[in-house]
Parts: C-alpha cells; sequence; structure tokens
C-alpha cells in the first residue's frame, strides 16, 4: 500500500498529491510548517505543534480553514491511514494559488497538506558515540528581519549553513548570530553543560523556542540539573563539559566535537545520556492517542 497524503481535506495516494505551480509556498516560500514525532500510537506533544503552527500563521496573517481541533483530527486521520505508529509527521500550510506577483490578497484559500512517514537525522551511532559539528560562516538571519518563532517555508538560511557543513565532511552545523553569538544549529537547539549546569542560548540570540528544548528544560528541572539561559560564545562551547543538540527529528542528539576541539572527554557525558534516558520516557506519555 502506498502512503496516503493529508490535502485539502482528502487523503489521497502521495502521487496524486500536487500543489500548483501558481502556489506561494512554492513561488515564495509563504507558508508555515510543524515537524511532529510519533511515538507507538501517540502523537508526542500534538497540541503544542498545533499552537505554535497557528501562531506561526496568525503572525504572517496567513487564515488557516480549519480549526485547531481539525487539524488535530487530520493529522490523527493520516496517521491512522498510514498504518503507522512510529512516524514523523510534516504538516503544512502555504498562502495557496495566486498569481506570478507577491501579493498575498491574490491567494483565496490556503493549501494544507499533512505527510506522515518515516525519517532518520543523524545514524544511529551518533546516540551512542556523539557526534562533531562545525561552525559555518553563514550567520544565523537576523531575528529583526524574520523573528525565529515563525517556522516558515523558507529555509535557505539554513540549508546553505548545512551545505558547508557537508562539504566539511560534517553531520551538522553551528550557527552563529551577526554578532558572533552562538544561536542554533541547522534544525536543532544547542545545550551545554557547564559546572553542573545547563546552559542554552536565550530566544533573543535568535533562535527557535524549540518544543523538545523546552521539554529538556523542564525535564532537567524534574531531575534537579540547574538550567539557565544565556549568551553564549564559541569559547564558552569549547570549554563546555557536555554538549548536545534537540529536536523533533534529532530528538537529542549529544556532541562530543566542535571545530576539533574534543568536549569533554570525548563521549556522551553522564546529564546528557539522563535527558537522553528521561526523554524517551517523556515520549510514552505526553500527546495525543490515535
Amino acid at each position: 500500500m502506498g502512503l496516503k497524503v493529508y490535502f485539502n481535506g482528502k487523503l489521497v495516494d502521495a502521487s496524486e498529491a500536487r500543489v500548483s505551480v501558481y502556489d506561494h509556498g512554492l513561488l515564495y516560500g509563504d507558508g508555515v510548517f510543524e515537524g511532529i514525532r510519533s511515538y507507538d500510537g501517540l502523537v508526542f506533544k500534538l497540541r503544542e505543534h498545533v499552537d505554535r503552527l497557528y501562531e506561526s500563521a496568525h503572525t504572517i496573517m496567513l487564515k488557516i480553514p480549519l480549526s485547531k481541533e481539525e487539524m488535530i483530527r487530520a493529522v490523527v486521520e493520516t496517521l491512522k491511514a498510514n498504518r503507522l505508529t512510529n512516524a514523523y509527521i510534516r504538516l503544512v500550510v502555504t498562502r495557496g494559488v495566486g498569481d506570478l506577483g507577491l501579493d498575498p490578497r491574490k491567494c483565496e484559500k490556503a493549501t494544507i497538506f499533512i505527510i506522515a512517514d518515516k525519517i532518520v537525522l543523524y545514524p544511529q551511532r551518533v546516540y551512542k558515540e556523539g557526534m562533531e559539528i562545525i561552525t559555518v560562516p553563514t550567520p544565523r538571519n537576523v531575528p529583526e528581519a524574520l523573528n525565529p518563532q515563525i517556522k516558515s517555508l523558507n529555509y535557505l538560511n539554513n540549508i546553505l549553513a548545512k551545505i558547508e557543513a557537508i562539504n566539511s565532511g560534517c553531520e551538522e552545523a553551528l550557527m552563529l548570530s551577526a554578532h558572533g553569538y552562538v544561536a542554533e544549529c541547522t534544525g536543532d537547539n544547542i545545550f551545554i553543560v557547564r559546572k553542573g549546569t545547563l546552559v542554552t542560548p536565550p530566544p533573543y540570540a535568535g533562535i527557535l523556542k524549540g518544543i523538545t528544548r523546552g521539554c529538556v528544560i523542564e525535564l532537567a528541572g524534574k531531575a534537579r540539573i540547574p538550567v539557565r539561559e544565556e549568551m553564549l560564545t564559541r569559547h564558552d562551547l569549547f570549554n563546555a563539559e557536555e554538549c548536545f543538540l534537540t529536536g523533533t527529528a534529532a530528538e537529542i542528539a549529544p556532541v562530543v566535537r566542535i571545530d576539533g576541539r574534543m568536549i569533554g572527554a570525548g563521549r556522551p557525558g553522564k546529564a546528557t545520556l539522563r535527558l537522553m534516558r528521561d526523554f524517551r520516557g517523556l515520549t510514552k506519555s505526553a500527546g495525543v492517542k490515535y
């Protein structure tokens, strides 16, 4: 059985889910999205992801022609139609079909599609041995120009950084702000452990307030690991005891080398392993069943 895609209110074969060449999501990256995970029949933090989707849409004045509850049901229906209990869900809303101009008023109705499939962001060895990342020349978008809390369809800034990492032989890129402070990676937030405290850049550093990031902060509190949001430099990262990345697709990925410098003992650290374990437990309880 081929994959089914939710497309504008209907479940269709993936080969039949076609977006118009005049859709402004395709022409201009004018739209918003969410990446969501399901674990053993539980859609992890689904309501939080849907809330963020609607916040992004509201900010760019994109009207979604479904209520939040209807959107939640659409995600669940898509998973059921594909008989997937463990999946990656891509929820996309574009401005819709318009003309070749920028004017969003020419787009009468948003396009909505939901894809449920599998994803493997990093090799399994990364979670056992840790990964190496590299700082790239491409800085993170200036937040005053494009608020990072908007998960828009234009990810070219991130893609350019990813290309630079790949060209350097690394799986992931560390992106700095325009002022040289640590921001985030191409699709993940970053944390370090320093003197027993978990430290991560604050939102005003130009980062997305990731849902997995929030989960890790919450789990650290329960584990009595102090947490602080603080502007960081590469010097801080190089001299950290531990480092890891967080994201929906990545989950929690240990980092053991940055720009050729070994981090801590060069293997996933105690706090990282504890949070990885606790996060796996959280995925079994926090979400919407289907």
